[in-house]
């Protein structure tokens, strides 16, 4: 098991190492953030200044080498636009981020889950089918037009939420949390309900297909031999044999829910860190987009490495495959 852990945080370390640099060289060789921040009107000598008090008077590879030094003692640079550290600026607006994709999680697996396994169970009947047809139309339907969408019905039509903001908020630890308030609920309802969508298409058909699946295996037909009923059958032994599967797509999409909030942040007016990385990629503001990038990177690695690690816990044929490969 040791072995097996050494070898997982070792990859994981080399995925942020190569990372790093791509996103580093990816970021710092577009756009010349010197014509944004430096007025025409300054002198050459001022210009050079300036140039060196933002270290872009080094070469590239200085640059990332003077970069990863200050990264491992939790250095992200500072940013160009604010003047102050960049990590300090994402960490003032990662908790209404993540408030907003653990809501949209949550409310993707209490909605997606049950809706999978009822598909299942009447596959055949309209029921199922209309819930495998809604799921496509979670595939297909586009994040920006739903979030409109929703706020031209349930804002403007019918008044009944707000369209932007957070609303009210109660600190926690120092943490501003708005779910605990019931302005802030309001608040939270829409955009978690747009983020949500296409995580719920998702974990309805991995539940189905893996509900569907459990159900023709003999342990099932046994304990249905032995009468037991039909809802102790799924709750234990159909939901146990696709916790694995649901439990995968359900942390990584964790990743993919901060990663990806940029849209329904900005369409809400979501004070988390997509709009902070839409303002610095407007004005090349280079350490926060780098710093946004690499904690996104970091989470996803983070996400990985623990489901690798709870998939030899609780099937231990992974660790001993991944051993003897």
């Amino acid at each position: 098991m040791l072995r097996f852990v050494i070898g997982r945080v070792w990859q994981s370390l080399v995925v942020l190492f190569l990372m790093s640099l791509l996103v580093f060289v990816g970021v710092y060789a577009i756009g010349n953030p010197v014509d944004i921040f430096i007025s025409p009107q300054t002198t050459q000598a001022e210009r050079a200044a300036a140039i060196a008090e933002l270290g872009l008077d080094q070469p590239l590879w200085t640059q990332y080498f003077r970069f990863l030094g200050q990264a491992l003692t939790g250095d992200l640079g500072r940013s160009f636009a604010y003047a102050t550290p960049a990590v300090t600026l994402i960490l003032e607006r990662l908790p209404a981020t993540l408030e907003l994709a653990v809501s949209a999680l949550v409310l993707s697996v209490v909605v997606g889950v049950p809706l999978g396994v009822w598909a299942a169970l009447h596959r055949d009947r309209w029921i199922g089918k209309s819930i495998m047809g809604l799921s496509i139309l979670g595939f297909s339907l586009p994040t920006f037009w739903v979030g409109l969408m929703l706020i031209m019905l349930f804002s403007v039509g019918l008044g009944w939420l707000p369209s932007s903001g957070r609303g009210e908020t109660v600190p926690v630890f120092g943490v501003p949390l708005s779910i605990l308030t019931v302005d802030g609920l309001r608040h939270l309802l829409l955009p978690a309900c747009n983020l949500a969508l296409f995580n719920t298409a998702l974990v309805i058909r991995l539940t189905r297909s893996g509900a569907q699946e459990a159900l023709l295996q003999d342990y099932v037909k046994f304990a249905r031999a032995k009468g037991l009923r039909r809802p102790r059958i799924i709750g234990v032994h159909v939901m146990k044999n696709i916790l694995i599967p649901v439990l995968t797509v359900i942390a990584l999409q964790f990743g993919a829910l901060i990663a990806f909030a940029i849209v329904t942040e900005t369409i809400y007016a979501w004070p988390g860190m997509g709009k902070l990385i839409i303002d610095s990629i407007r004005v090349l503001d280079r350490p926060v987009v780098v710093a946004y990038l690499m904690l996104t990177v970091t989470i996803f690695v983070l996400i990985n490495l623990a489901v690798d690690l709870l998939y030899s816990v609780l099937d231990p044929r992974v660790r001993l495959a991944d051993l003897k490969g």
